[in-house]
């Protein structure tokens, strides 16, 4: 925003302020005559200012403003915005149903989503989309923006596409009548070693519960007594969610999580039945990534001690949201989504960590990595003094995240920027990709199980992807190097697995070797650290020592 703006919009935000802070129903007084003089204000300026303005977005950029003065996780949203946030949330999109990327100019298709429209219209990995409805669509103005506009459409609506087949190169030609697409929560599910079964959770939305149920059915089927439920970098979501999957392993009327606000009385919400899962021994996996509802699972297994917690703290985002709807005549309502309340786990702890005048509350991994927080368990220090007692009396400590009952600390050669820009400019997938391209026809009759033992030439396809995009590569003449190289390839193999055989065989590559599925699978087979008490698995602590269960 230019500087000449900025003290128009500061005026229109205070003003609108007056007007948020009392509430909408009261239409005369004070806010009746505030409503006016904002509305004075912004006629004067539609009508007399030196330019020509946008009335709409000057009040959306004022309420930005607004919110801007108030907690980290209080936002405005326009119409546009909250539209591109919901598909996730409620689970599904609608569209044609193929996950793809842009390659050498080229729409390429790495998956047609099971069950979608595109799968059932025989669209495979590896075909090549050249034209939509008669138009080509290759070439250097291809977007991935682009790509969403021409395929994503009203369910039951048709498209006309044209593909070259990824296997013989062949021209097919296909109409597809695009569907609601589900968008799943709970991508994995498998039993990762003897009776241990292994769920992720990336997100808490309105169709994780019922995944989540489902995922946990299938592993019983298939002799699963215990579960690692891993919630790294799951920011969250839904509460709802969030309760109804703690429902599954707690006996009837255990705390869960209660909210309370300066407006909002205190609120407990507490186990409904006694969970069927209620007598597996269970671990649970964080980092500085699991957020909210994730905190809220994590901090009910831990207060409930039911459950053992392997990882590092995690983010501390203890706030709660209800959303409101804001009339903008521009593109339909808009939401003013503000915090009315705080998260605090069964024992009383507050989930959210500090924020406001002083703190640097974008920059907290920064801070943690500075610290030595990732690496060293004696630098994790709770941010509040007071203690707080689990249900068997273990000491835990709040305002700042869930700290994990084991520490696992940051591999430091995950911390390097070449590797993050592998990552995040999409050198591993595209080399992936073209790696699985390359060698289709070779491993399209290799099973799931023996497909990793074949592989050669990974380091070299990710090498010539990252050339061709001037990547930054790690030298391999130091150790430190070579574990980054390690780490690449292992990364790499996930992505290859990923676009052959979909999600569960990407997490089974990806955990292999990792310390914190290792160190949950150590104390769930070991199995010393539970015991049954009333029908119900609990965590076995040193009563004598009360300490925590960090090695």
């Amino acid at each position: 925003m230019s500087q000449s703006k900025q003290p128009l919009v500061i005026a229109i935000a205070l003003a609108l302020g007056l007007i948020l802070g009392k509430g909408c129903e009261d239409t005369s007084g004070s806010n009746a005559r505030v409503g006016s003089r904002i509305s004075h204000i912004l006629d004067q300026i539609e009508v007399l200012y030196v330019d020509s303005i946008n009335r709409e977005a000057l009040v959306d950029a004022a309420v930005e403003a607004i919110v801007d003065e108030l907690d980290p996780h209080t936002y405005y949203f326009s119409r546009s915005e909250l539209e591109d946030m919901a598909a996730p949330m409620e689970g599904n999109f609608e569209g044609i149903g193929v996950e793809f990327i842009i390659q050498n100019d080229t729409l390429m298709v790495v998956k047609a989503i099971a069950g979608g429209p595109s799968e059932e219209a025989g669209i495979r990995s590896g075909d090549r989309i050249v034209r939509v409805e008669g138009e080509e669509i290759s070439g250097v103005d291809l977007t991935n923006k682009r790509v969403m506009e021409l395929l994503k459409g009203t369910r039951g609506t048709q498209v006309g596409l044209s593909l070259l087949s990824g296997t013989s190169d062949d021209e097919y030609n296909v109409t597809i009548v695009r569907d609601r697409i589900p968008i799943h929560s709970v991508v994995a599910s498998f039993i990762v070693e003897e009776h241990v079964g292994y769920i992720k959770v990336i997100r808490f939305s309105a169709t994780t519960a019922a995944e989540f149920a489902s995922a946990m059915r299938a592993l019983a089927l298939e002799g699963a007594t215990s579960v690692i439920v891993d919630l790294r970098s799951n920011g969250g979501g839904y509460m709802s969610a969030a309760t109804d999957m703690i429902d599954r392993f707690l006996d009837e009327g255990l705390g869960i999580v209660y909210t309370e606000g300066n407006a909002s009385p205190r609120r407990d919400y507490k186990s409904k039945y006694d969970g069927e899962y209620r007598d597996w021994p269970m671990a649970v996996l964080i980092d500085e990534n699991s957020a909210s509802a994730s905190e809220i699972f994590a901090g009910a297994m831990q207060d409930n001690d039911r459950g053992l917690i392997v990882g590092r703290r995690s983010f501390g985002k203890g706030l709660v949201q209800e959303e409101f709807e804001v009339p903008n005549s521009n593109e339909g309502s808009g939401a003013l989504r503000l915090t009315v309340a705080r998260f605090y786990t069964p024992s009383g702890r507050a989930i959210q960590k500090p924020y406001g005048e002083g703190i640097d509350y974008e920059n907290d991994f920064k801070d943690r990595l500075e610290s030595g927080e990732l690496f060293l368990n004696d630098s994790v220090h709770p941010t509040e003094s007071n203690a707080y007692l689990t249900l068997f009396g273990r000491e835990v400590f709040g305002g700042g995240g869930i700290t994990p009952d084991v520490f696992i600390p940051m591999d430091s050669s995950s911390v390097n920027r070449a590797l993050a820009e592998l990552i995040w400019t999409g050198v591993l997938r595209d080399a992936a990709f073209q790696w699985v391209d390359d060698h289709r026809g070779e491993i399209v009759l290799q099973t799931s199980s023996n497909w990793l033992d074949s592989q050669t030439g990974g380091l070299a396809a990710i090498k010539r992807v990252a050339g061709d995009q001037g990547t930054a590569w790690p030298k391999n003449s130091t150790q430190k190097g070579r574990d980054q190289i390690e780490l690449i390839l292992s990364r790499f193999y996930a992505q290859v697995a990923k676009n052959l055989y979909g999600d569960n065989e990407y997490y089974k590559v990806l955990i292999s070797g990792d310390d914190f599925t290792e160190r949950a699978l150590y104390e769930l087979l070991q199995n010393d650290r539970f015991k049954v008490r009333d029908g119900g698995v609990y965590l076995l602590y040193n009563d004598s020592t009360n300490q925590n269960l960090n090695l």
